[in-house]
């Protein structure tokens, strides 16, 4: 039995991110259903009110303990050590060294936290990086945005990833690409007569930006789901499917100026959508948990979502996690076309659109032969995405088997 170490981002402090959560539980889960003795390793943003840290670290060790993962966490912050600004790993339930003795004996450490501090990754045996952001870590790597410790593996979920076909630079490395899995049994097919709207859980505006060189400056350009989403805002208008969108908005809570300013933007955001005839959600009321994501994707219709517009500018294929549980779950979706794909289908449980027009065309066909299309949904799930199948060609190129990527 392998002994897998998995450094994952930013999980225990996004607490109302639900779906967010499920991106790693199904790599942890899957590696477990291997055979693999799993640990999850994470780095702790401190809150600022000492009363909600506990509330955050309660609720994450608590959902640990659901999942079976109990007594397998490696939560850390990083602690100034001095006045120059030093800062080292400080572990929350056990020492230093006990962390760092799991870190010494795991076969590998499974990194999806790009800037993991170096000595971390330095207590490994083996590791590997999974690079779940295809195309834009390459990008962020390339410009010098980002430092990526050296690895001893790397794989994507990138189809196009260190391919002639890329739009990106390969940064001068091996990537091994697999797919991103879904744990089926844990998404089963689930039918609900009641399930009327096509929905989707996002992000909205939260910064997220991409530097890039025009003419020799350095341009900030908006890459978030918000800029894509409002491409089709009239969609309403072109279908008499009930469309629905869970966004993370900052127009009921905010907390200081800047997010003032922010929550204002949402709010008329918001109003927007309504006006166009979109039906907006607060995520954090339906999806703030792993077990509320997991309803609400099982309660919808099928998925209707657009991409970061950095997908499409990088061509790179991308499929969403989020995507993948609506089809194991018997969801067809129709989603914003990424790039051509040697396996993602287009016309049979899943629709790639590049317009307006051709979203309304996909939603409407799906309608018209649902059955068909829930069908086909569940048999891509099966046939491209099963989390065992995927891991165990993940698991055998991070521990250094000679495997071919995924074709």
């Amino acid at each position: 039995m392998s002994t897998v170490v998995m450094s994952v981002y930013k999980v225990a402090s996004f607490s109302e991110g639900g779906g967010h959560f499920w991106v790693y539980l199904q790599y942890a889960l899957g590696l477990r259903r291997l055979g693999c003795d799993v640990y999850w390793l994470e780095q702790l943003r401190p809150a600022r009110d000492p009363e909600r840290e506990a509330t955050i670290l309660s609720t994450f060790l608590e959902r640990m303990k659901r999942y079976g993962l109990e007594g397998k966490t490696l939560l850390y912050t990083m602690d100034r050590d001095g006045d120059d600004g030093a800062t080292s790993p400080r572990f929350i339930g056990c020492t230093r060294p006990e962390a760092e003795a799991v870190l010494r004996r795991a076969d590998v450490l499974l990194n999806f936290h790009y800037a993991i501090d170096p000595r971390l990754l330095a207590c490994a045996r083996r590791t590997a990086l999974v690079d779940i952001d295809p195309g834009l870590l390459q990008f962020w790597m390339s410009t010098g945005q980002l430092r990526v410790p050296p690895h001893d593996c790397y794989l994507t979920t990138g189809e196009t990833v260190g391919t002639p076909a890329a739009r990106f630079s390969d940064c001068g490395l091996p990537w091994t690409r697999i797919r991103p899995p879904v744990c089926l049994d844990l998404w089963p097919v689930t039918h609900d007569h009641r399930a009327d709207a096509f929905t989707t859980v996002s992000s909205w505006s939260s910064a997220s930006w991409l530097k890039v060189n025009r003419d020799g400056e350095t341009v900030l350009l908006d890459n978030t789901k918000r800029v894509s989403f409002l491409e089709f805002v009239d969609l309403p208008s072109h279908t008499n499917q009930p469309l629905e969108l869970a966004l993370c908005l900052l127009d009921r809570d905010p907390e200081g100026q800047a997010r003032l300013k922010q929550a204002v933007k949402d709010a008329e955001d918001r109003m927007r959508l309504e006006e166009h005839g979109w039906r907006v959600r607060d995520s954090r009321e339906v999806t703030g948990s792993p077990e509320a994501y997991r309803s609400y994707i099982q309660r919808s219709r099928g998925e209707f979502s657009a991409a970061k517009p950095s997908c499409m500018s990088f061509q790179n294929a991308w499929v969403s996690d989020r995507t993948l549980c609506y089809l194991a779950s018997g969801k067809p979706a129709v989603v914003q076309h990424t790039g051509p794909s040697s396996y993602l289908p287009d016309g049979e449980g899943m629709f790639r659109f590049t317009s307006l027009q051709e979203a309304a065309r996909g939603l409407e066909e799906i309608n018209t032969h649902y059955e068909r299309h829930c069908a086909a949904a569940r048999d891509i799930a099966e046939t491209y995405f099963d989390a065992q199948r995927v891991l165990e060609t993940a698991l055998n190129a991070a521990l250094g088997a000679s495997l071919e990527s995924v074709s």
